[in-house]
């Protein structure tokens, strides 16, 4: 779901030309990323994201709910079905009632069963002062999410009375028609390198802990200001988002010398890239991709310093537009194939999730995700007061991280399935010793 560190301006910049509008399909072909959440559905397990804004009034449900229907209708993807077919998955238009605004539950990010909710893979929450947006990553990813959340909030705040909140950045006008560069697979346009980089992954070390009972999520957050912590980052001569992975690689590491392995492993970070910094593209659906910044205890011991140079340099080496869309082009090779598209969905299920359980999620130790910074339209800041985002439940017994920011407020979001908080406690102690304050809040008792 995530984006990569990106401030100061919005993530998708808008065109005008109205011979562009997308006209309604009967149904939509799922993206390269898409295709691979719903193989991995489980009983206990859905990909699905949250995202919520805190406002600085209470919230009112029935309000909300006209400003949802008002709103929905303008994401075709969104307000959509996941259907199955004999050889692929699609989504198809959803006219059924709802999805309908619900009071907010302790353990977000439940699982989405695709045929429950009259088969909408969206979910609006509210409680107090908070909106929370979940979606199933089948739909899109962070940014097409965000999208649906602000311009439903920004709808909302208008049915009460805030006239001056016009449509830009991830405000989206609800009379207007989409375009249809919202509705592409952005992957295969930019699928066209020359070469199909190989990828060369070593198992990563995983955190041991003892599992939560069913869909229980432990959410850790820290609130802590932005001002502090690039103030921090500048001292180790590091971005916010460099500076914040090697303090969670610092904390992994921490952890697997506490657990005293005999054999050590490589300490690795599953982060993804928004790909619209790097190829021009306004969808709304899933466009980013995976790099794995990390470090390998083997070679010797690292200093939070060694850690930071190490991160820093495989940013800079990875994220270009060269290698990614070499990236993109192995992605996209499979669906590609002629012989693969004509193989049966059981038997693609099969190989994708027997993938991923073996290969795929044992690449690394923890997710992080780095939303940036978000911009809102200038009528809509003074009612905000802060985002939380969270990568929702993790595949395998792990943490996943995530981090947004908007003004100089910094929230950094845990969410575990595991009941032991070795890796966010020492995440935070590491914050504090760097001089940054942090405020605490969580869903545990």
């Amino acid at each position: 779901m995530g984006k990569n560190n990106v401030k100061g301006k919005d993530n998708i910049t808008r065109k005008k030309d109205p011979a562009e509008k997308a006209q309604r399909r009967d149904w939509y072909e799922l993206d390269l990323s898409a295709i691979v959440y719903p193989t991995l559905q489980r009983r206990d397990f859905s990909s699905v994201y949250r995202l919520s804004v805190l406002l600085k009034d209470e919230i009112r449900p029935l309000v909300l709910q006209q400003a949802l229907d008002m709103a929905l209708p303008r994401f075709p993807t969104y307000k959509a079905a996941i259907r199955k077919g004999l050889f692929w998955r699609y989504l198809e238009p959803n006219d059924r009632p709802g999805p309908f605004v619900q009071e907010d539950v302790k353990n977000p990010c439940q699982p989405m069963y695709f045929k429950a909710n009259n088969r909408y893979l969206v979910r609006l929450y509210y409680f107090r002062n908070r909106i929370a947006l979940e979606a199933h990553h089948s739909l899109g990813d962070g940014t097409g999410g965000m999208c649906v959340l602000l311009t439903v909030t920004a709808t909302y705040l208008r049915l009460l009375g805030a006239e001056n909140i016009r449509n830009s950045g991830f405000v989206l006008d609800i009379d207007g028609s989409p375009e249809e560069g919202e509705l592409e697979d952005a992957y295969m346009r930019y699928a066209n390198a020359k070469v199909r980089p190989p990828r060369l992954e070593e198992k990563a070390y995983r955190v041991r802990g003892t599992a939560e009972p069913f869909y229980t999520l432990n959410i850790i957050d820290g609130i802590m200001s932005v001002s502090e912590v690039m103030g921090a980052a500048k001292r180790y001569h590091a971005t916010i988002t460099e500076y914040l992975n090697a303090v969670l690689l610092y904390a992994l590491l921490t952890k697997q010398e506490e657990e005293r392995h005999r054999r050590q492993k490589p300490v690795k970070i599953a982060m993804p890239v928004n790909l619209r910094r790097f190829f021009p593209s306004i969808t709304l659906r899933n466009f980013i991709t995976m790099i794995y910044p990390g470090v390998d205890p083997r070679l010797g011991d690292y200093t939070f310093e060694e850690i930071v140079l190490q991160v820093h340099n495989y940013m800079r080496y990875h994220l270009n537009e060269k290698l990614l869309r070499g990236d993109i082009t192995t992605n996209a090779a499979t669906q590609r194939n002629p012989f693969i598209r004509m193989v049966p969905l059981f038997i693609k299920d099969f190989v994708v999730r027997l993938f991923y359980t073996k290969v795929q999620d044992r690449n690394s130790s923890a997710g992080l995700t780095n939303m940036g910074a978000i911009q809102v339209p200038e009528g809509m800041k003074p009612y905000i007061e802060r985002f939380d985002i969270y990568m929702g439940q993790p595949f395998s017994r792990r943490t996943n991280c995530a981090i947004i920011s908007f003004g100089d407020i910094l929230t950094v979001n845990f969410a575990s399935s595991i009941i032991e908080a070795d890796v966010e406690r020492h995440f935070f102690r590491k914050l504090v010793q760097d001089g940054v304050h942090v405020r605490i809040e969580s869903n545990r008792e």
